[in-house]
């Protein structure tokens, strides 16, 4: 039997470790939580991260336990739409609902370990490191200058359990700030974004809520309704932070997936879609492949496209969050709102 060391419990932990050959690994998780969170956001699911889920049997529950997304407008802070996007076939996801999906796929062979670990694991074997964007694996075997970089951004979200209002459904570009809502399985997804120089650590949810209620007192009314009827308790704030780029997520034998290889500003949606393509994608390849030509297939598969990724959601929460462009971006949605439906028009009259 082969070992592998995964440190980190959370999806792309738990989602490498349910689809490694149990016949062919002893495998071993370490994770700091005793138990899985009971409180986090939702998540939207990429067709990539269906096909991943799909791998890992767990698609057709997730799609029970899922709102689909179905369509939301691009707006200007007073709710105005710019432009509707259809996501098709994705749905969203409560991280909750997640985890505990990708808990149980994992074989009860796989060995866990409560703890918090401060320095990679030795004895040998494969170590994986998928212990988010703070990753000891990614500092300690790539170095001490790819720790985590703070950006200027906080990230407030939350839940309602009152139904999404469907005429509100979509995300909210202000000046220097952004606020979405959504559909959840329990009701309202909502979540806000705007620069803020509170933390990084120890922010209190209840200070927060009530500074976005002053920031956004002159933006849409559904977005006042939605943070008068949002409480701590059921909000979540965080500073946000992303990883440097790699020029390999291999070294020796240990292999970066997840946040800890490529965490993104979350404007696109996809730091979990990401991380579940990680996972699959490196279990198949060791599955079937020897250990070194696996991890080089992996890192030529996945660290381009990710690190994209990447690059695209952060130019887009530059665009989101413009403070002095701001008036130059809405003119340029405004007109191209103009423009598109006076083709509408036009080709609606055969003109």
């Amino acid at each position: 039997m082969e070992t592998i060391t995964i440190v980190g419990g959370g999806i792309a932990g738990l989602a490498l470790a349910a689809c490694l050959d149990p016949d062919r690994f002893e495998v071993t998780v370490h994770e700091k939580r005793p138990e899985l969170p009971t409180v986090g956001t939702a998540l939207g699911m990429w067709p990539t991260a269906q096909r991943a889920l799909a791998r890992l049997g767990v698609l057709e529950e997730a799609r029970a336990a899922s709102p689909v997304i179905g369509s939301g407008s691009i707006r200007n802070g007073a709710g105005e739409p710019w432009a509707t996007v259809d996501a098709g076939a994705m749905f969203a996801i409560s991280r909750i609902d997640l985890l505990q999906l990708l808990d149980s796929a994992v074989p009860a062979t796989v060995r866990r370990v409560t703890d918090n670990v401060q320095h990679v694991p030795g004895g040998g074997g494969l170590v994986v490191g998928a212990d988010g964007v703070h990753s000891v694996v990614r500092r300690e075997v790539w170095g001490a200058g790819t720790a985590a970089r703070l950006t200027p951004y906080l990230a407030l979200r939350g839940i309602l359990p009152s139904p999404v209002n469907q005429d509100a459904v979509g995300e909210y570009w202000g000046r220097g700030d952004l606020f979405g809502i959504a559909a959840a399985r329990t009701g309202t997804l909502w979540y806000a974004g705007y620069r803020s120089g509170l933390g990084p650590y120890g922010i209190d949810v209840a200070s927060v809520l009530d500074q976005a209620r002053e920031r956004f007192a002159g933006h849409a009314p559904a977005i006042r309704e939605v943070l008068a009827a949002a409480t701590p308790q059921d909000s979540l704030v965080q500073r946000l932070w992303t990883a440097p780029y790699l020029r390999s997520y291999i070294r020796g034998r240990t292999v970066l997936i997840g946040d800890a290889a490529h965490a993104m500003t979350p404007n696109l949606g996809r730091g979990a879609c990401e991380s579940l393509v990680d996972a699959v994608t490196l279990a198949e390849l060791l599955n079937t492949l020897p250990e070194d030509q696996a991890l080089r297939a992996y890192d030529r598969s996945r660290r381009l496209r990710s690190q994209a990724v990447s690059g695209a959601s952060a130019v887009l929460n530059r665009v989101a969050m413009a403070e002095r462009a701001q008036p130059f971006r809405d003119r340029l949605l405004n007109l191209a709102r103009r423009r598109q439906s006076r083709a509408a028009v036009v080709n609606s009259t055969g003109g």
